[in-house]
């Protein structure tokens, strides 16, 4: 499982580098045809052109990144769940906001292809 390890963290880095960049149809591509996210903003299912549509938005936007502590588990052969810490700042609203976060992404071989179906997001304590 070391190499299918290694496939979800290119993956996911693959993602936020698709968020920086803007890059419509790098993100879309890995994303399932109806995907979940949860943050502090709560919950929303989305499709693709759903998500292009918020990765256009020019009042808020990811500028800059930074991954750690990934971990991948496979739940089955087909399912795999990746968590991480990020340090991530944001453009919102016309200000820059730094955050430390921790982040899950839920992945899903379909025909053969991995995509993100689910995305969690959670402040990271203070003190953790």
């Amino acid at each position: 499982m070391q190499d299918a390890s290694r496939d979800i963290e290119k993956l996911e880095n693959a993602f936020w580098k698709s968020l920086v960049e803007r890059d419509v149809d790098a993100a879309t591509a890995l994303l399932a045809p109806k995907a979940l996210m949860v943050s502090s903003h709560g919950a929303m299912q989305f499709d693709p052109p759903q998500y292009a549509k918020m990765l256009q938005d020019p009042k808020h936007g990811l500028l800059k990144y930074q991954l750690s502590d990934m971990d991948v588990l496979f739940a089955s052969e087909d399912v795999a769940i990746a968590t991480y810490k990020a340090n991530q700042t944001m453009a919102m609203d016309g200000k820059e906001l730094t955050q430390d976060v921790v982040d899950s992404s839920t992945w899903v071989r379909m025909g053969g292809t991995w995509k993100c179906v689910a995305h969690t997001e959670s402040e990271l304590a203070k003190n953790a």
